[in-house]
């Protein structure tokens, strides 16, 4: 098996982990050294992998990462509950319904699903 797995940089793991798994329904996978502010902190859910590196340097900051799922509005339903989304899933022109959430570091998640008939792009 073959795949790519985001590295994202975090100023403070504890408030990535709030946001993360309280907010956004991830499970931790693996946490080092676990002092709850520095250090990795590995995330999961279903087949999403992230890593979260704090404090990450020499790699830039505010990162994008998209997320492709099943369906981008049952994401924005469950997730609009707990965090801020600033506009709700659209139909884009290109062929995906998506929209963005942002984390506490800067860092922007781009969920992206298959188009909804009946909503205009």
């Amino acid at each position: 098996m073959e795949r790519a797995i985001p590295i994202l940089p975090a100023d403070d793991l504890r408030t990535a982990r709030d946001f993360y798994v309280d907010g956004l329904g991830f499970t931790v996978s693996f946490e080092v050294p676990g002092d709850g502010t520095t250090g990795l902190l590995g995330l999961e859910r279903g087949t999403i992998r992230l890593t979260i590196d704090a404090p990450m340097s020499g790699h830039g900051r505010e990162a994008c990462v998209s997320l492709e799922v099943d369906d981008a509005d049952a994401y924005y339903e469950e997730w609009r509950q707990r965090v801020r989304i600033s506009r709700p899933p659209q139909n884009e022109p290109w062929g995906a319904r998506t929209f963005s959430v942002i984390d506490p570091a800067g860092n922007t998640l781009f969920v992206m699903g298959p188009t909804r008939q009946g909503d205009s792009a």
